[in-house]
């Protein structure tokens, strides 16, 4: 079966709010060697115009396996070349200077076989620099595993593993094969305050939900919102401006390849 299509209005929501670690992580990438930049993951091209500004001279490129997602990002008009691929085999015609990802790879196993793939695509002294959500075992995240178990055991019956390894793993997996810098960040998010349901049920809908949601009926779907949103409001109150504090973590790492 077919995966349903992302939704890039419902993820453009919060740009802002996930713009902000991919800015954190460019200004960790030092000098680059000739060649390409790479977007991957790009999704609906948020990083593109920071890209391009940070490398105006060079061929950047998105890749991502969302049709819809690359409509939007077309729309920015900073990629010289825009691929419908799949992150995990994809491989550049040419070596390229940078392997930028933000917020793409937790989406994809095996880390331990994929990042030094990644690495090694690039050319000498080029960089992988990689941005990933560690939020999984929060409140918001770990609610929707265990909302999800509650109301259709029968289908959410299988173990679940992290998708994102703790930092220590990524710089022991990646130290040996160039320099490398590995850290981890809380951010303190406000969530806007939203007409109907609680504001981190926005965030989360737009991403790691999906897969928790795209089987059900309306009717599922709807029970499920509304036991996952009573559950919300413990972990997760509203301010007075009806505004919540959101904290969201994330893993960065940066390797570039030896000479």
């Amino acid at each position: 079966m077919t995966r349903p299509d992302w939704n890039p209005a419902l993820y453009a929501r919060f740009a802002g709010l996930r713009l902000r670690p991919a800015l954190d992580l460019l200004l960790q990438v030092r000098d680059l060697p000739e060649g390409d930049i790479i977007d991957l993951g790009c999704g609906n091209g948020a990083v593109g115009p920071v890209l391009k500004a940070r490398f105006p001279d060079r061929h950047l490129q998105g890749i991502d396996s969302s049709p819809a997602m690359l409509a939007e990002a077309r729309e920015t008009g900073c990629y010289d070349s825009l691929n419908e691929a799949d992150a995990a085999v994809w491989a550049p015609t040419r070596p390229p200077a940078l392997i930028f990802s933000n917020a793409a790879l937790q989406w994809l196993p095996d880390h331990a076989t994929l990042f030094p793939r990644l690495l090694a695509l690039l050319a000498p002294g080029g960089t992988l620099a990689i941005q990933m959500p560690r939020q999984h075992n929060g409140p918001s995240h770990a609610l929707i595993r265990t909302t999800a178990k509650a109301l259709f055991p029968e289908r959410f019956a299988a173990p679940w593993r992290e998708p994102v390894d703790p930092p220590t793993t990524y710089a022991r997996l990646m130290a040996p094969l160039g320099e490398t810098s590995v850290w981890e960040t809380d951010y303190i998010q406000r969530l806007a305050p939203v007409e109907t349901g609680h504001p981190v049920r926005h965030f989360t809908q737009s991403t790691f939900m999906r897969p928790f949601t795209e089987g059900l009926t309306a009717e599922e779907e709807a029970r499920f919102l509304e036991a996952y949103e009573a559950e919300l409001q413990t972990d997760y109150p509203t301010e007075d401006d009806g505004s919540v504090l959101f904290p969201f973590r994330r893993v960065f790492l940066t390797v570039r390849r030896e000479s």
